[in-house]
């Protein structure tokens, strides 16, 4: 494995090398919904007098990722669907996390009378993923004491309100994984392709050079003058080639280039949306999927 780059802290780029597709895509799906996370599960609702539903908006709750560090939490008991406890919604400080959303929406009496921006207009008209506060139970504002709980983008746009809306409720935060349920899958975006292999099989030179670069994607094909005083095309940076296949049915280019794709060469990319960041995201999947291989190997050894 080896890291292409890291752009922020959420994005990752990496290669795999000298593998099998199957182990690829294995650790893919690791990535997509084996690794656990923690999301709100359970919502008490109290008061609710905006215009979103009930179900609507314990809904959009649910999709609020949480900068939670689910290795804190146990998995809840009586959590599975074939268990008679499972709507028990009693929160335990070892595997529940609670988030209180309590706003009212009012009149801005200092506003100006001819203002027509309902964020100046009014206070709290628009309820945000930041207005849930994280409500500590028995220790853990120790257990948490180095990162608190929170949701991991503030700016969400949960609900909207005016004058007299009110919505009061807490929120029961569980650990899972995205097998159960899309909204604990720790990334928007696990994927790889293979690393594409585009050779020139004669010198190109002029016209025909800058032709060649024209049929693929910016940065694929440089030109560059040669000491004769000529142009001619390279290969620069295959990372950037698109798989257009233009240039194959061209008749007078395609039987100088060669085409292809590395079978045992794939580029990862991993978008996080969890407590993790990418590259633990990506350490954390490994240790799952070494986890699966020893349940088999004991399996197949008994």
């Amino acid at each position: 494995m080896e890291i292409v780059s890291e752009e922020d802290l959420a994005t990752l780029e990496f290669d795999i090398m000298y593998t099998d597709a199957p182990i690829a895509n294995a650790l893919r799906r690791v990535l997509l919904s084996e690794v656990p996370t923690v999301a709100i599960e359970k919502v008490l609702m109290y008061n609710n007098t905006s215009i979103v539903q009930d179900e609507v908006l314990v809904h959009r709750l649910g999709l609020v990722p949480l900068d939670v560090d689910a290795r804190r939490l146990e998995w809840r008991k009586g959590a599975s669907s074939d268990n008679k406890d499972r709507d028990n919604i009693e929160p335990n400080s070892r595997d529940t996390v609670v988030f209180d959303l309590k706003v009212r929406c009012t009149r801005n009496r200092t506003a100006k009378k001819d203002e027509t921006d309902k964020k100046k207009l009014y206070h709290d008209a628009n309820v945000y993923a930041s207005h849930l506060k994280w409500v500590p139970l028995d220790e853990q504002k120790e257990l948490f004491q180095e990162h608190e709980p929170k949701p991991l983008y503030g700016d969400i746009l949960v609900a909207k309100m005016l004058p007299g809306h009110e919505i009061d409720l807490r929120c029961l935060c569980y650990k899972g994984i995205g097998r159960d349920h899309a909204k604990f899958s720790p990334v928007a975006t696990a994927s790889y392709r293979l690393m594409p292999y585009i050779k020139l099989k004669e010198p190109i030179y002029d016209e025909e050079a800058f032709k060649l670069q024209g049929f693929f994607a910016n940065g694929v094909i440089a030109v560059e003058p040669t000491k004769k005083g000529r142009m001619t095309a390279r290969v620069d940076n295959v990372r950037a080639d698109t798989c257009n296949r233009q240039v194959l049915e061209d008749e007078e280019m395609s039987p100088k280039v060669e085409i292809s794709k590395i079978r045992d060469h794939f580029l990862f990319t991993v978008e996080s949306v969890s407590f993790f960041r990418p590259d633990e995201l990506v350490v954390e999947a490994l240790d799952v999927l070494c986890a699966k291989c020893d349940t088999l190997i004991e399996f197949l050894g008994n």
